[in-house]
């Protein structure tokens, strides 16, 4: 149930453009998973149902990028999914059932394999597979990449940045069948560098981890993103819906009010 002071925060919410949501993994039951990106199956059938009575529009990424602004004016949430690990087909058919869409940014070095990157507490399973990227794009869901081996890409050297970059398309593309031209920053992590070799290696798009509106900056290889964690609430899933920020907490908004005041 929503408290009734984010109701009343969230009655505004959708004035400033879109907003992207990244999730990570999706485990099932209703409790708190210990790894921060991770959220429970009860939760993420909450927010979603929370998008849908709110009157969420929720494009691919791909969709955000190539239509006019304008177009966002009403409520807006692109919803995306960071590394591709196999729980995520649960997730996948709970936004089917609400005629939902959203982006997933796949590891194309471990698709269908267990993660190669060092673990930090992320679930242990499989990546999605090739069969089930395919079907997840036939049913209207878009596929990006999020390099070869989740490299941490500013400490990479040119040619290594390239060979992440191009690499992943390729093969992603060659296993869809299809075009693959949004890419996520593994770790939020990037510079200028990186960039424009994510424009020179043919990417249309690219989001980080900086929180904001999607848009706000006004280029399309530096869009923003809110993180959903493992604690978050109905209640600050929509706060973060309205503010476009983390920084959601009741002392937060304590402060916010506060700062309001002063300006009367």
């Amino acid at each position: 149930m929503l408290d009734p002071v984010s109701r009343a925060l969230h009655r505004n919410a959708g004035q400033h453009g879109p907003v992207m949501l990244m999730y990570h993994a999706v485990q099932p039951g209703k409790g708190t998973p210990d790894w921060p990106w991770a959220v429970s199956m009860q939760r993420f059938r909450e927010q979603l149902d929370f998008l849908a009575t709110e009157g969420y529009a929720t494009p691919t990424m791909e969709e955000l990028v190539d239509a006019p602004a304008k177009k966002w004016n009403g409520r807006t949430a692109v919803i995306t999914f960071d590394d591709g690990y196999v729980d995520n087909l649960a997730a996948c058919e709970e936004l089917q059932k609400r005629g939902m869409r959203a982006t997933w940014f796949i590891v194309s070095g471990s698709v269908g394999q267990s993660p190669r990157w060092p673990a930090d507490g992320r679930p242990g399973d499989r990546l999605l597979n090739s069969a089930e990227l395919c079907e997840m794009r036939e049913n209207g869901m878009e596929i990006g990449s999020h390099t070869v081996s989740h490299a941490r890409l500013p400490d990479a050297d040119d040619e290594r940045l390239m060979r992440e970059l191009s690499e992943s398309k390729a093969s992603l593309e060659s296993m869809l069948g299809h075009p693959v031209s949004s890419f996520a920053y593994p770790y939020g992590a990037w510079d200028e560098r990186c960039a424009n070799a994510v424009k020179q290696a043919g990417y249309a798009a690219s989001c980080t981890t900086r929180t904001g509106w999607a848009l706000r900056d006004k280029d399309p290889y530096r869009l923003r993103r809110l993180t959903v964690f493992n604690t978050d609430t109905l209640g600050s899933f929509a706060r973060k819906l309205y503010f476009g920020s983390h920084d959601v907490a009741w002392r937060d908004i304590a402060g916010y009010a506060l700062r309001r005041l002063r300006r009367v």
